[in-house]
């Protein structure tokens, strides 16, 4: 926030929020002060608070924070912008964590903070541990995370990895920002794709291989399905989730190859998310809402709220009275069920489970279904909200080694696998990659950098900082240097250099970041942070040294180091990925 002349004056006697951001002990500041202004006359009695912001400028002589709640309050208190800042800095409760406040440019109010400010988040990351960055906003709040959502037809792909990356990262944020978080999973177990894959595993059952006269034209051609196939003819049993699946020597079963393929694939597809980091609350089986009679009931609740018409044999909805493009077909003529129909079923469901939000995430590729879902749940008039659910759409992914696209496996035959990727890269280094860009921007994965060690990866670039500080601590001890924290965090004023408080600054974000990307659905924003926080890190671990001599000084370093640590751990917990104490 820039201005001429700024003013500003000092204000001691402050007392810290553990508990609370900065970001936070600033807000309740500025509104104590329009409360002294409404007291004082200076704004109306009846005046309602506005709904101002504490940002961070984005450069630091600008101020540590800035807040334009004065040019909000103008109007109400008949005067300017810049004289009511005056009157709301005057009015500022003291507080010496606040080193100045000026008024730059129309009217913003910038904060620069104390040292002790900075401290104090320190000692906040000590007292706190592994709940630094959380909060409560949402407790008491039910929130269900579907994603992945693979049809049972084969082994998940990388388009799935992605998927489970920041569906499971979304879940961990939401999680972290109070919500009582459910995770689940859809299984689209009915339909033409599951016919496809039993007779695909009924031909190699009868010895048929792709190529052959008989081999079905829309069949799957990869090797899984002769392993799925032989494991069916040998009578191997399967437990998914409590039952066993076994099969048998009857190629000509069609319904028993069929149940015997759908349970292989998810055992194995589980077993996949299993050594991705990735697990579920609930599997849902799209055959559950045929079977329960719930699509149909979903048909009956339309038709009775009044917006479904029937024209050429076919029922329709009105989904053009909420936003939609055109109309849309919900029964065909022939009496089954378009594809959209069973999704407004089963988000009715989310809604009838006590699920106060919902979350969706999906490939890119089902755009198109987003506005008639939405619709169909507006159409039911049962007071759904009208956003209801979120959804957070994907883009493919380009995998990428010695430069040159990477797009077969052997045994999925038209596909890359994830398991290839993770036996390749690692799973930290997958997680962090697919989960790290916005996810609606396309992504290239290459593999040479996942697995290199430099800083121009940036997964060994963040899970490094953690290292070093571990590797601090092991060279304290083999000094003979005792690791005092109490002594440290007693002994921060110490530390005056420009990047150990810029290290500081940048641990005090932690929480606003965890919020925002809870608030938004954007993981990556934790990603991105966690880079920053390493950047200044390194930074600050090269510019002074920790082990000195001076045992102050050494205690408060360790201390801001470890503080780091504890901090990059949370932020790469949040992404379901490990915090090594050696590389």
């Amino acid at each position: 926030m820039q201005g001429r002349g700024p003013r500003s004056r000092t204000m001691p006697g402050y007392q810290a929020v553990a508990r609370n951001p900065v970001k936070s002990q600033l807000r309740a500041l500025v509104s104590r002060g329009i409360d002294a202004l409404v007291a004082a006359g200076t704004l109306p009695a009846d005046t309602v608070a506005p709904d101002f912001v504490i940002e961070r400028p984005k450069e630091h002589a600008h101020g540590d924070f800035s807040s334009n709640a004065a040019m909000l309050l103008a109007k109400a208190a008949r005067t300017n912008p810049r004289a009511l800042a005056q009157q709301l800095v005057e009015a500022l409760p003291k507080n010496d964590a606040i080193a100045r406040v000026e008024i730059a440019g129309p009217g913003f109010i910038n904060f620069h903070l104390a040292p002790q400010a900075w401290q104090q988040v320190v000692r906040d990351v000590h007292a706190q541990g592994v709940d630094y960055g959380r909060n409560t906003r949402h407790a008491g709040q039910t929130v269900g995370v579907e994603y992945v959502s693979a049809n049972p037809t084969g082994p998940l792909h990388v388009g799935h990895g992605r998927a489970a990356a920041i569906g499971d990262s979304i879940a961990r944020v939401l999680a972290a920002n109070g919500w009582n978080v459910i995770r689940e999973f859809y299984y689209n177990d009915a339909g033409v794709q599951i016919e496809n894959l039993a007779r695909s595993v009924q031909a190699r059952a009868r010895g048929h291989k792709p190529g052959d006269a008989e081999w079905p034209a829309d069949a799957y051609n990869g090797d899984y399905i002769a392993d799925v196939a032989q494991s069916y003819l040998h009578g191997d049993s399967v437990e998914i989730e409590g039952h066993v699946v076994t099969g048998g020597n009857d190629a000509g079963d069609l319904d028993a190859i069929r149940k015997f393929a759908v349970a292989a694939l998810r055992r194995e597809q589980n077993a996949d998310l299993a050594a991705y980091g990735v697990s579920f609350d609930n599997y849902f089986l799209e055959s559950s809402l045929y079977a329960d009679g719930k699509v149909e009931e979903t048909v009956q609740r339309l038709t009775a709220a009044g917006h479904t018409y029937e024209e050429g044999g076919a029922l329709w909805l009105r989904t053009t009275d909420f936003g939609d493009d055109k109309d849309r077909v919900m029964r065909k003529s022939d009496g089954t069920y378009t594809y959209f129909l069973p999704d407004v079923a089963y988000h009715l469901g989310k809604w009838q489970r006590g699920w106060q939000r919902a979350v969706t995430e999906l490939g890119a590729d089902h755009h198109g279904s987003l506005m008639r879902v939405k619709a169909g749940l507006q159409a039911l008039d049962l007071g759904i909200p009208k956003g209801y659910p979120d959804y957070v759409l994907h883009q493919m992914v380009t995998v990428m080694r010695g430069g040159e696209e990477v797009k077969l496996s052997k045994r999925a035959g038209s596909y890359l696998t994830l398991r290839d990727l993770i036996e390749e890269a690692g799973r930290d280094a997958v997680r962090w990659f697919l989960v790290a860009r916005k996810p609606d921007s396309q992504l290239t994965f290459d593999i040479d950098l996942a697995r290199s060690q430099s800083n121009d990866n940036p997964v060994y670039y963040v899970q490094y900082a953690h290292a070093r500080v571990c590797s601090l601590l092991r060279q304290a001890k083999e000094k003979g240097f005792v690791v005092d924290e109490a002594s440290g965090l007693s002994h921060l004023d110490i530390l005056g250099d420009d990047a150990s408080r810029e290290l500081m600054r940048e641990l005090s974000r932690f929480p606003e970041v965890v919020e925002q990307a809870g608030h938004d659905l954007e993981p990556h924003a934790i990603a991105q942070y966690l880079r920053e926080l390493a950047t200044a890190f390194h930074t600050a671990y090269h510019a002074q040294p920790v082990l000195v001599e001076a045992e102050a000084e050494r205690n408060a370093r360790l201390s801001l180091c470890t503080a780091t640590a504890q901090v990059l751990k949370n932020g790469l917990d949040l992404l379901g990925m490990t915090a090594p104490e050696t590389m």
